[in-house]
């Protein structure tokens, strides 16, 4: 389980949060409202909705039962990591945040943070790229470079309606098996991992291949990539490998970029 930073995520902002936290919490904490950055500056932001979360190690609080997620009724550009939500296995605040937790957002990702022991993160998107391809009858469709990288990757879960009830949850992670890449039939995307790099290098890659997807589609009829050729395609991708990186370096290239642009988020 991810615990450590690099020196580009290590919290540069001085504050009582900080002082009075944790350290591997901080650093969680850190890592986390970077990534809501991330997504605000690749436009995967939809008003105050969708959620990033982490489950926050052992070595916290003496288990794992304990999770981060997005204030609601905060754009993703006013997360920091002091604001972060700390709540339970049931989305019960335990930080005396003023801010409320979203039922819509934490039944899905303490669904899948409960049913799939390495899920440490859990993203989920409405891009418009992600929720066309999740309303096609076939879904993502094997005729580009990124959807290659994803071969026998992807997961389907059927749409159910607005995610408030607890009893999806376990079809959920029944239809997710061990695929990382998650497309929620007529609603959108979803991503989940070890680490929070490797979780946004799935999504990032799952998101990229509905983009051209959809651009192909646009166009006319796609040609479409053997099963062997794609198979090949997803067992070279190595930015999913964690003896690779894992995404580890995409995220800190990005990280530095939102450095670049606005360091609030570490306060």
């Amino acid at each position: 389980m991810e615990t450590l930073l690099n020196k580009s995520e290590q919290p540069s902002v001085a504050s009582p949060a900080h002082a009075a936290m944790h350290p591997d919490e901080w650093q969680a904490r850190v890592q986390l409202a970077a990534c809501y950055r991330i997504f605000v500056l690749l436009g995967w932001t939809e008003m105050i909705y969708n959620h990033i979360t982490v489950r926050l190690p052992a070595s916290v609080n003496g288990d794992e039962r304990q999770f981060l997620i997005n204030p609601f009724g905060l754009h993703y550009s006013e997360v920091t990591a002091s604001n972060l939500v700390k709540v339970d296995a049931l989305g019960h605040v335990l930080d005396n945040s003023r801010y409320p937790v979203n039922p819509a957002g934490f039944t899905v990702h303490s669904a899948i943070h409960a049913g799939l022991p390495d899920a440490y993160c859990v993203m989920h998107t409405h891009t418009t790229a992600g929720v066309a391809v999740a309303c096609l009858e076939a879904g993502l469709q094997q005729t580009n470079f990124y959807s290659a990288l994803l071969h026998d990757r992807v997961a389907y879960h059927d749409f159910e309606g607005i995610t408030i009830h607890a009893d999806e949850g376990p079809r959920l992670v029944s239809h997710i098996g061990d695929r990382q890449a998650v497309i929620l039939r007529n609603h959108g995307l979803l991503a989940w991992g070890p680490t929070l790099p490797q979780t946004f290098t799935i999504l990032w890659t799952l998101n990229r291949a509905c983009e051209v997807q959809v651009a192909t589609f646009a166009m006319g009829k796609a040609r479409r990539i053997e099963d062997n050729v794609a198979s090949r395609c997803s067992r070279d991708a190595r930015q999913f490998d964690s003896r690779h990186g894992a995404g580890q370096d995409v995220f800190d290239a990005l990280v530095r970029q939102i450095d670049c642009i606005d360091t609030s988020y570490r306060a």
